[in-house]
């Protein structure tokens, strides 16, 4: 089959690899449909993420058609069925899994050895993303071998397109998840970090939840445009000052809810002097991550607020004001998403037409066309948002 591969720092190619088979008795194979690229893909892109290998295929956005099935799926799946896969597999058994902690599984990682000694207890396996969530083959793929196959589907219905679908697996529920945290309230201002796929999925999904006001940071103006056709009062921090805005837009007091929809790779630039000094530490690899807008979020949120964090960190930041957080009684939830806590309730929105996940879609091409199109969406090229591959 033709897949996606990761060769090292920004070189991934289209390779021809090993089809998928059935390693288990509860795993299934799916014919992939449609899959996309996701901004943590570029975590690894740039080999910010540690633990990956030459020859590991990307991806963690994928739906298709069931075409295989292991002995012990109890019914739960049979050829034919369409599905879309979350990200997270899970074996749904665990205490975790009883609890809908699904992203913490117990039980499918697979480098749980690995795991244990760098989080200091392992987290679920993870599709296309580093042998430290246990190494699992991607979705970026002609094939797709699903472990846990019982527990880790989404079954869908015919007649609505992949494209409004296909956003279940990852960036939807994540942008939700980042909005439930928040426990939203009608009086609240909910202040969005990042425009980019999960960012819009959460803007939307904070005016569902019926926010006073949603304000968006970013400075891509195709992002800020579709922000605020989302319903967004949008801040492009290029042109204006975050806090004075954000002080404006609350009588003074802040904003009660604060999202980071960025994550690790935080925009360096020269006006604001914190990521010239995490880009320096980067480079010298005294810590992982440019935390800026976590230091920003810690500011500028009110007091007694809560700040939600679904954007991807890998390791260790510096300089982040705990002390500041701690004095002004902040909530801090954060966290890998719970796919399949929350997709029940998302597939009945999109059935009922509340949302349609694929607004944010601006570039559909083959699979083929993927190791072109990482460049393109890692340089924000032809005002690209989000990219759907088509094996």
């Amino acid at each position: 089959m033709r897949a996606l591969v990761w060769h090292g720092k920004e070189d991934i190619r289209c390779d021809t690899v090993s089809d998928p088979e059935i390693e288990d008795p509860r795993d299934a194979i799916i014919k992939v449909t449609s899959c996309a690229i996701c901004g943590s893909d570029l975590h690894l892109f740039h080999n910010l993420v540690p633990a990956m290998m030459p020859g590991d295929i990307m991806g963690h956005e994928a739906m298709g058609e069931v075409v295989e099935t292991g002995s012990g799926l109890n019914g739960k799946l049979k050829k034919g069925d369409r599905v879309v896969v979350p990200f997270t597999i899970f074996c749904g058994e665990c205490e975790q899994c009883r609890r809908g902690n699904y992203s913490v599984c117990e039980k499918s990682n697979r480098r749980k050895d690995l795991a244990d000694k760098v989080f200091g207890h392992a987290t679920a396996g993870l599709f296309g993303y580093t042998h430290l969530t246990g190494g699992y083959p991607g979705g970026q793929a002609e094939y797709l071998r699903v472990p846990f196959a019982d527990a880790t589907h989404i079954k869908v219905p015919e007649g609505i397109s992949d494209e409004k679908l296909l956003f279940l697996s990852d960036i939807f529920p994540t942008g939700w998840q980042a909005a439930v945290q928040c426990d939203i309230q009608p009086t609240d201002t909910v202040a969005i970090w990042g425009c980019g796929p999960v960012g819009q999925m959460a803007i939307r999904s904070a005016i569902l939840l019926g926010a006073r006001q949603v304000v968006a940071i970013d400075c891509l103006p195709e992002r800020l445009s579709m922000a605020q056709a989302g319903g967004a009062i949008t801040i492009d921090f290029k042109t204006e000052s975050v806090i004075e805005r954000l002080d404006e837009l609350t009588g003074g007091k802040g904003p009660e809810k604060c999202i980071d929809a960025v994550g690790m790779e935080s925009h360096v630039s020269m006006a604001q002097p914190d990521t010239i000094m995490d880009r320096a530490m980067q480079m010298m690899m005294m810590e992982n991550d440019r935390p800026h807008v976590l230091r920003e979020m810690i500011y500028v949120c009110r007091p007694a607020g809560v700040i939600s964090i679904p954007g991807v960190y890998s390791g260790l930041v510096d300089k982040l004001p705990i002390g500041m957080a701690m004095n002004k009684g902040l909530t801090f939830r954060m966290g890998q998403t719970h796919v399949n806590r929350w997709t029940d309730d998302l597939l009945r929105r999109i059935e009922e037409g509340q949302i349609d996940p694929s607004f944010v879609i601006t570039h559909t091409v083959r699979l083929e066309d993927g190791p072109e199109m990482y460049r393109v969406f890692r340089d924000k090229q032809d005002s690209c948002i989000k990219v759907v591959l088509k094996p």
